[in-house]
């Protein structure tokens, strides 16, 4: 019997004892993997004297509550780390909506559920029969440093929790739950971080982020497909610095960046369709939309069929002091039946193997540039990829931008939805602005390609991508106007 049908077992049998019953839920397969829907989970499960449980969600929710028996469930979409009640469960996949469903990975019945059930003697054993059932091993311990910011990824065999313990002036201490095997220990001398320590406490693992001088700032996220536990150390900032961050500039220019062109034709569909004609017409489109009807300034990185190499088109948009950055994409797999729509914002980790494949994909045009660049291109692209310019500071309003944009694709053209995902792509390494690349569509797929030649469907995805890039603007001016009245405010006092 496998580890994963052992804990099953184990698990129903503990509850069981204690009155408890949980129905098999019809399971639904996602990027291969087995889910179950929320609202079934919330509809198979009660407990005594309190209300049924329930979903607080909507289709275009980037965050969804599952309530039951006085707890919260908070889930985010397309990450694995939930939150019990406010404490950290780390899944092994990410939390997907398809079609407009939110979908948990199967795991959640297992390591979610029987903390809503069980009462407080049960739940201690059901996640101790869990973690007994999968020897979590450590895989990778990996450093980056960046300029206003270090990342430490640990990676391990299975998923596991961290809880931070503590952050002091000279050193914070994360302990990671249910680590079961490995050590490391790294000298890091970046100026932040002077050295990185992973030591064994029980059954768990203690890493130590031991500072050089003035304590950063630690935060802390879970990525699935290989399993890793992220940890950002920002740099301390000066007042003066964080106060004009936060004063925010209306949006007066974007750079939308049609993938590929020349010598470059990007994916090739079965009867011919060229990525760099397809992406170049839809970005066109959108081109038209936005000026028209947003008041934008729009420049693009190529208005015909000619090669412009990766680096060029970041730089072009930082030249023109861009505020956006929208790379537009058609995808390829070598399974025919792929499909759907998926969208990235720039991460030296990649959310899962397949982010980094298609990541690797987009990069491999480096391969074209002329020779005289191309030695200097690949000499520093991964430099360029983890250029933390773009990711420290524009992270989270890219990320954001990326989920506005994607979820006005899916709900718009009512297509299959691969989710929003990050990765390190070359062409967006560079970017001083938040940035996204989108991916509308699979050439490769017969059924996609058809539809993607349709003159009427390339404006359904034009006007999907500027229904988000308007509605990005519309939250983006609210926040403006909000920023600018409470610097009024603080000032008049």
């Amino acid at each position: 019997m496998s580890c994963r049908c052992l804990a099953g077992v184990l698990l129903v049998l503990v509850l069981a004892s204690a009155g408890w019953a949980v129905p098999p839920l019809p399971i639904v397969t996602h990027d291969g993997r087995p889910y179950v829907e929320l609202t079934r989970v919330a509809a198979s499960i009660q407990t005594k004297g309190t209300p049924p449980a329930q979903v607080v969600a909507t289709p275009a929710s980037t965050r969804a509550q599952l309530r039951a028996g006085g707890k919260v469930v908070t889930l985010t979409r397309n990450w694995s780390q939930v939150l019990v009640n406010g404490k950290p469960v780390v899944l092994d996949a990410p939390v997907r909506v398809k079609r407009g469903v939110w979908l948990v990975p199967e795991s959640f019945l297992g390591r979610v559920v029987p903390a809503l059930l069980a009462s407080a003697p049960i739940a201690p054993v059901a996640s101790r029969l869990a973690a007994a059932a999968v020897e979590v091993g450590l895989e990778d311990v990996r450093v980056r440093s960046y300029p206003s910011f270090t990342r430490i990824v640990v990676e391990t065999s299975a998923a596991v929790t961290h809880r931070i313990e503590s952050s002091g002036p000279k050193e914070a201490r994360v302990r990671l739950v249910g680590l079961g095997s490995g050590t490391n220990a790294q000298e890091i001398g970046d100026g932040l971080i002077a050295e990185v320590r992973l030591d064994r406490a029980g059954a768990d693992g203690i890493l130590r982020v031991v500072y050089e001088g003035a304590a950063g700032t630690l935060r802390a996220m879970t990525l699935a497909d290989p399993p890793r536990i992220v940890l950002d150390v920002s740099r301390p900032v000066d007042p003066g610095t964080r106060e004009s961050r936060e004063q925010i500039a209306p949006l007066k220019t974007i750079v939308l960046d049609a993938g590929h062109g020349g010598h470059d034709t990007g994916a090739t569909g079965p009867s011919g369709l060229m990525e760099k004609d397809l992406v170049l017409d839809v970005t066109r489109r959108v081109a038209k939309l936005v000026e028209a009807r947003l008041g934008l300034k729009v420049l693009l990185t190529r208005d015909s069929d000619n090669f412009v190499t990766l680096r060029d088109r970041t730089s072009f948009a930082n030249r023109q002091h861009a505020d956006l950055f929208v790379s537009i994409h058609a995808n390829a797999h070598r399974e025919a039946a792929a499909d759907g729509v998926e969208t990235y914002f720039l991460s030296s980790e990649a959310t899962d193997s397949a982010a980094r494949q298609v990541a690797a994909l987009e990069n491999s045009a480096v391969q074209l540039e002329q020779p005289a660049g191309r030695g200097a291109a690949q000499a520093d692209i991964v430099k360029a990829i983890l250029w933390d310019l773009a990711q420290s500071e524009f992270q989270v309003e890219s990320s954001r931008l990326a989920e506005v944009v994607h979820d006005s694709m899916t709900q718009t053209l009512r297509i299959s939805s691969r989710g929003v995902k990050q990765a390190g792509f070359y062409v967006l390494g560079g970017a001083a602005m938040p940035a996204i690349l989108l991916e509308i569509g699979f050439v490769t797929n017969p059924r996609e390609e058809r539809k993607l030649k349709d003159t009427k469907y390339r404006d359904e995805i034009a006007r999907a991508i500027f229904a988000g890039l308007a509605e990005y603007k519309r939250t983006w001016d609210q926040r403006a106007r909000a920023a600018a009245e409470t610097r009024a405010v603080t000032r008049t006092r």
